[in-house]
């Protein structure tokens, strides 16, 4: 290494964990880049997730006038996987193979079928659209052709995503483990925003042909990342070398009756459960609300989630100076919501006024105040994990998550275009009615969460389980 490269280490070692949140999760026996390498998961999944939910949808919508019912109905298609998630992160921790991996299979499997989706995907839209538009092949041809793809993306990714932080989770110490998490999301988002950006470069000229080289070029890049990033990670144990006999495991029912009796955690998951329908039903709805109402192209648009992302990151940047000092990780959450409130206000007051930077800096807010919600919901799930049920704990808290956004994303597509074929007379564009009744359901949404979070507050002190930790 020349002096050049000490000096850039050097400074790097210095700095890196102050100003990359969750950073300081560091050991020399775990160094950063052996982290970062191991957030490429993650970084893989922030790429397909912008993908789906922002520049697809948008594509969809107005490019291929696919309606946006369907589409809702079509990113929500994940949602079917979404409650497996618990069961695979617990077949994670009990998961026992003559190669001696727990985790290295699912994410192999998962990422496999990630790229078959993403491979067969590109086809499959334009197949729709052309059943949509002019009758070129049977609806039900690409209907069923788009609602595989879509399905064969969403269960990889909540394959990927849930064993993915699980193995994270098993390389740092007990008292690490919520930090390690918070650093893995903080990588999707980054990598959301890098997707983001380069998907609407790559779009700003739009034809079917570069649809096609954008979405295959993703599941190829996909594949790699995630090769990458599990390269010696986890250490093989081979069950014919144990020189002691392994405990009995836990069937699935017993492993949860277990789980969902400690700590509050019924009343925890539904608090996720509502503040992330809250946030989410917005998705689908975030670029071609752009497109539709304010007159914005889809290299505009596509920017839009990398708004979103980047003020989700200034969220859980945030939160990780608070809550390392002891804070209330609900309270955190509480705070997210109450952030939202006049973020969703400002993107409906856009509508009227036509004003794209009061939009703009409305879906920035909006991303803050759900990565505050994130990473303080996320937080108390890893103070109060089981230490035997990690993968368990991330599985119903993923599942939780991703089974409100997938059923967020389907009602803001209905609920969009029943009120637009109503032709409401407003103060606003015809166009933009269906949108304002979401982002204004999502207020009411948000008021809800508030009430469900009450309970949940701390009085005083924190949980035994995060003393332990010294978060």
């Amino acid at each position: 290494m020349n002096r050049f490269d000490r000096k850039l280490m050097s400074i790097w070692m210095g700095w890196g964990t102050k100003v990359l949140p969750f950073a300081d999760v560091a050991t020399p026996d775990l160094p950063l880049g052996k982290l970062l390498r191991l957030s490429l998961i993650q970084v893989s999944v922030g790429m397909s997730l912008v993908l789906l939910v922002g520049t697809l949808n948008r594509v969809m919508i107005v490019e291929l006038k696919v309606p946006s019912t369907i589409v809702g109905i079509m990113l929500a298609l994940p949602l079917l996987f979404a409650p497996f998630r618990t069961l695979i992160g617990h077949r994670s921790d009990t998961h026992r193979s003559a190669l001696g991996w727990r985790r290295v299979p699912y994410i192999f499997r998962g990422t496999m079928v990630q790229f078959g989706g993403l491979a067969i995907m590109p086809f499959a839209l334009l197949v729709l659209a052309g059943s949509m538009q002019a009758n070129l092949a049977p609806a039900w041809v690409g209907q069923t052709s788009a609602a595989i793809a879509f399905l064969l993306v969403g269960a990889g990714i909540h394959i990927t995503q849930t064993v993915g932080l699980a193995l994270a989770t098993d390389l740092v110490p007990e008292e690490s483990q919520a930090n390690m998490v918070g650093l893995m999301y903080v990588m999707l988002l980054l990598g959301s925003i890098a997707s983001a950006l380069v998907f609407g470069a790559l779009l700003v000229n739009f034809s079917p042909g570069r649809l096609i080289q954008v979405i295959q070029g993703s599941a190829v890049v996909t594949v790699f990342l995630n090769f990458v990033a599990l390269w010696k990670q986890e250490a093989r144990r081979p069950a014919r070398l144990q020189k002691t006999p392994l405990p009995p495991v836990q069937s699935f029912r017993e492993s949860w009756n277990s789980f969902i009796v400690q700590n509050q955690a019924m009343r925890r998951l539904i608090a996720v459960g509502f503040g992330t329908l809250a946030f989410s039903m917005e998705d689908i709805l975030l670029e071609p609300y752009g497109g539709q109402v304010l007159g914005l192209g889809v290299g505009a648009t596509t920017k839009l989630s990398a708004t979103f992302a980047g003020g989700s990151l200034v969220g859980f940047a945030l939160a990780s100076q608070v809550l390392s000092k002891g804070a209330d990780p609900f309270r955190m959450a509480t705070f997210g919501a109450l952030v939202g409130l006049p973020a969703f206000l400002m993107v409906i007051g856009a509508a009227p006024l036509q004003s794209v930077p009061m939009f703009t800096i409305g879906v920035l807010f909006i991303g803050f105040g759900a990565g505050l919600f994130s990473h303080g919901t996320l937080t108390a799930t890893m103070n109060f994990a089981p230490r035997d049920q990690v993968g368990m704990a991330l599985g119903a808290w993923g599942a939780v998550q991703a089974t409100a956004a997938g059923v967020g994303a389907a009602l803001g597509g209905v609920m969009r275009d029943v009120i637009n074929g109503m032709r409401l007379d407003m103060p606003w564009p015809a166009s933009a009615s269906g949108y304002v009744a979401v982002y204004a359901l999502e207020v009411l949404l948000l008021v809800v969460t508030l009430g469900a979070m009450m309970p949940l507050l701390r009085k005083t002190g924190r949980p035994a389980a995060a003393v332990a930790m010294g978060d």
